[in-house]
């Protein structure tokens, strides 16, 4: 307690609340999107906030303070998206089995230190590409919302370019800002909506099925291992911190396990926001930055308390207001996607397949776009990569040899 006092800043006390004040005006939008996609009632709703609230925030504790390492945890947005298409056709007892299989096949990647081996043999491309599909409608959505408020989303889309040039950490907050208060000024806002409440975790029983599995749980793992682990451990590496991967990966999908009857989809390590308690603007010393991760969780924690509040402040947006701010923080994960598809040559067309598929939204034999994408892809490319060994052919000299 005294080490932790000591390394106390008010640098690292804002890049906590700066990474996670943006998690909650971008991620958490795609979580809202989610449960409205599902007709999911306020009262579990607020209960899965609450889930992925408390979990970010005792992990990110625990862990930062375990290593003396900024460690952001937070909800897999990927994840959430491929929720807003797949929830509506499953149960919510479905999705809580699907929810703990997923969770439970991450926990037994990470007690492996299987991690790098697995990231290591599934090509990047591929990956990237199921990504991108996933991310896509919800870039499109923002242009589509233009019709019906053209000065809310084109303020919001401008907002968002300026800060982009001239303070990027702010862009999303900004755009949220400039939103509510268009919105506000037109009359929009459904304060009727408004309450202030606490969250109350909402028990839901798990049901097991393939459909579950096969949709929602192999590619939670997948967006969770390479959308979110893979980016979140290079911000760290990146940054000079050697923490290993493995327990970091156990604690996440151990800590999601436990949440995941109250509706948490799954916790991992954040990439964008971690990179800001990473920084040099969290301090100058990287040893005393870990004070950035522990106030980023303790905010988590306060923020998921009120979940019910939180809620309710969603509830009153307009709908087109949620689909513009849901797309513009989505704009970095969408271009880094894609720039990674397209990275490798010689899996461009098996990425392009990937993604087409994915991002087409089609079902095939009850199995998503996202599994189809996957499948279809991953076909592609060892068609079109893997090369049979090259037949060696005598030259004369030999043959005369041979025919001796």
């Amino acid at each position: 307690m005294r080490s932790l006092m000591k390394d106390l800043s008010l640098s690292a006390l804002v890049a906590g609340f700066i990474a996670t004040l943006i998690s909650y005006a971008g991620p958490l939008v795609i979580v809202f999107q989610a449960a409205k996609s599902a007709g999911m009632s306020a009262e579990a709703l607020s209960s899965w906030v609450w889930a992925i609230s408390i979990g970010s925030g005792v992990l990110g504790i625990v862990l930062s303070l375990r290593f003396k390492v900024p460690v952001v945890i937070a909800w897999s947005a990927p994840g959430s998206a491929l929720l807003v298409s797949m929830l509506p056709g499953i149960s919510p007892n479905e999705a809580v089995g699907a929810y703990i299989l997923a969770n439970g096949i991450i926990v037994l990647v990470g007690l492996s230190g299987a991690f790098d081996r697995i990231v290591g043999k599934l090509p990047a491309a591929i990956s990237a590409a199921m990504l991108a599909g996933i991310l896509f409608s919800f870039g499109t959505r923002l242009f589509v919302s233009l019709k019906d408020k053209p000065v809310m989303v084109l303020a919001m889309f401008v907002t968002y370019l300026l800060f982009r040039r001239l303070a990027p950490r702010y862009a999303v907050m900004a755009v949220l800002v400039v939103g509510c208060v268009i919105a506000a000024n037109s009359g929009e806002l459904n304060s009727s909506a408004l309450v202030i409440g606490l969250a109350t975790p909402r028990w839901i029983a798990p049901e097991f099925s393939w459909h579950g599995l096969l949709n929602i749980a192999l590619p939670l793992v997948m967006v969770a291992l390479t959308g979110q682990f893979v980016p979140g451990v290079a911000v760290l590496r990146n940054h000079g911190y050697a923490t290993p991967a493995s327990p970091i990966i156990s604690a996440s999908g151990l800590g999601s396990l436990l949440l995941a009857p109250f509706g948490c989809h799954g916790l991992t390590l954040a990439a964008i926001t971690a990179a800001i308690c990473t920084s040099r603007e969290a301090h100058e010393d990287k040893g005393k930055r870990y004070i950035a991760g522990v106030a980023g969780g303790v905010f988590y924690l306060v923020l998921g308390i009120f979940g019910a509040t939180l809620v309710s402040i969603f509830s009153a947006f307009p709908n087109e207001l949620i689909a513009a701010l849901a797309g513009l923080a989505l704009f970095a994960a969408i271009a880094g996607a894609l720039a990674g598809s397209m990275a490798v040559p010689d899996d461009r067309e098996a990425a392009l397949i990937t993604f087409l598929v994915t991002a087409s939204g089609m079902s095939f034999l009850g199995l998503s776009a996202a599994f189809w994408g996957l499948i279809f892809g991953l076909a592609a490319h060892l068609l079109l990569t893997v090369r049979t060994a090259p037949r060696t052919i005598p030259d004369d000299t030999e043959a005369l040899e041979a025919d001796r």
